[in-house]
């Protein structure tokens, strides 16, 4: 893949969702060397491809301060704080929250639980733990809900292929298939794939509010840098709810 995006910028995001962008947005961000140089798991820093003192790979996507701030860290683009915010118009199609605990990727051949990813104490996302399973982000929207759910997986990791090895490779119309914890079982439809350098990942497209029930699958791309020990992109897909297809009969607006 190249390092230009597969397809269109998004249309639907609306403003930046305070809860999320308050807290390191990112994701792998981290990288891991192949499986001649394999490195342990590092804790991710609140600042792009910073290296540990013991050369652990780290690489997390900066988020601004202030969510309506003049300008976002990192991806220089630039927010009006001034500028009205149009309220956000609810999709009915959406559901209530219940965790998500598995993933099908039918596409790529991906079936992983799931794991919950919080907040370190300085306030950095968490990252999976290994190569598998994959991880959501317990701050944001479950899949199915009004906004954007946020999955993260590791490219590989100790030089073994990651669960989001393949990830590079979906196609818009390819199904994500969630099950929940409800029993219900929701499936989004892949929109467009890109890949971004890590010094301009589009926190407001991946982090902000939408109108609609959203998920997006986040993980490394792109050169491999060694002196730093880290992916220099991320590859970032986009995904939309698709009513039809989903088992939900708990939809509720």
């Amino acid at each position: 893949m190249t390092s230009s995006a597969r397809a269109t910028r998004p249309t639907a995001v609306i403003r930046p969702r305070a809860r999320l962008l308050a807290a390191v947005a990112v994701l792998l961000g981290t990288a891991f060397a192949p499986a001649e140089a394999a490195m342990p798991v590092a804790v991710p820093t609140e600042a792009p491809d910073v290296v540990a003192a013991a050369a652990a790979p780290t690489s997390v996507v900066p988020v601004p301060a202030d969510p309506r701030g003049a300008s976002w860290l990192g991806g220089g683009a630039v927010l009006d704080p001034r500028a009205p915010i149009a309220p956000l118009a609810p999709d009915p199609l959406t559901l209530t929250r219940s965790v998500p605990t598995r993933v099908r990727i039918p596409a790529i051949a991906v079936d992983s639980a799931l794991v919950g990813l919080g907040l370190q104490d300085d306030g950095s996302m968490e990252v999976p733990p290994g190569a598998f399973p994959a991880g959501w982000y317990t701050g944001a929207p479950t899949p199915g809900e009004l906004g954007p759910a946020i999955f993260a997986g590791h490219v590989d990791h100790g030089g073994s292929a990651g669960v989001f090895a393949r990830l590079h490779d979906l196609q818009p119309g390819d199904a994500v298939e969630v099950t929940r914890q409800d029993g219900t079982t929701v499936v989004f439809r892949v929109t467009r794939v890109e890949q971004h350098s890590k010094d301009a990942f589009p926190t407001a497209a991946v982090y902000g509010d939408i109108d609609h029930a959203g998920l997006r699958l986040i993980t490394c791309g792109g050169p491999f840098d060694r002196r730093v020990r880290s992916y220099e992109d991320n590859i970032v897909v986009f995904a939309e709810l698709d009513p039809g297809a989903s088992d939900a009969p708990g939809r509720g607006s």
